[in-house]
């Protein structure tokens, strides 16, 4: 009957390791590493984020065909298919793609709520509603996800957002506002959808 090899004693599999000599596989067994759904963080006790109400704020015109105001002074990045702005945890997204369905809850909790769940961090639906805006007939998806870590301190805060979604012929405006869980920026919010117009 075959003999089977113990496994090598720790400080012999260091000694090995250190001097460049060969481990058996047997000597350090994997150990199994494993990872679920990212879970929600808690929210802050005093969230930062509040747009001030003396908050400034400027017409931003995409080439993509759209404007809406958005707050002075937020730095912007440009992306292929709209903008984002952004002030510590505070952003706001804007994006303007094909569209061809037809926007109703139903059809975004199908589509715009699944890819949400997908590609957002740890997102918790609260609400998707039909609503009413200046430029037309829109769908509001409410929901509350975790931020990117901090770069420096990997810290992440949980984040209340809204999106909303306005059509117009075969085009679908994105138009996104985060900050932190708790933040007060119901009435900035409301005055920067109102003010997306289509050009």
């Amino acid at each position: 009957m075959p003999s089977f090899a113990h496994p090598l004693p720790i400080t012999l599999v260091l000694c090995l390791a250190l001097s460049g000599g060969v481990v058996p596989m047997t000597a350090t067994p994997a150990l199994a590493q494993t990872t679920g759904p990212e879970k929600a963080v808690a929210p802050e006790t005093h969230p930062p984020g509040d747009i001030p109400d003396d908050q400034q704020f400027i017409v931003y015109t995409a080439p993509q065909g759209a404007s809406l105001k958005v707050p002075e002074g937020w730095a912007r990045g440009d992306t292929p298919d709209g903008a984002t702005f952004s002030d510590r945890y505070g952003r706001i997204e804007l994006a303007i793609r094909p569209f061809g369905g037809s926007l109703t809850p139903a059809a975004v909790r199908a589509d715009q709520v699944a890819r949400l769940e997908k590609t957002r961090r740890a997102v918790k639906i609260v609400g998707v509603e039909t609503t009413k805006l200046p430029a037309g007939a829109a769908v509001r998806i409410v929901y509350t996800e975790n931020s990117d870590p901090n770069p420096v301190t990997h810290k992440q805060i949980r984040l209340e957002s809204e999106r909303i979604l306005v059509a117009h012929g075969d085009r679908l405006a994105e138009l996104t506002f985060s900050a932190p869980q708790g933040a007060d920026n119901v009435d900035q919010w409301r005055l920067m959808s109102r003010s997306f117009t289509w050009k």
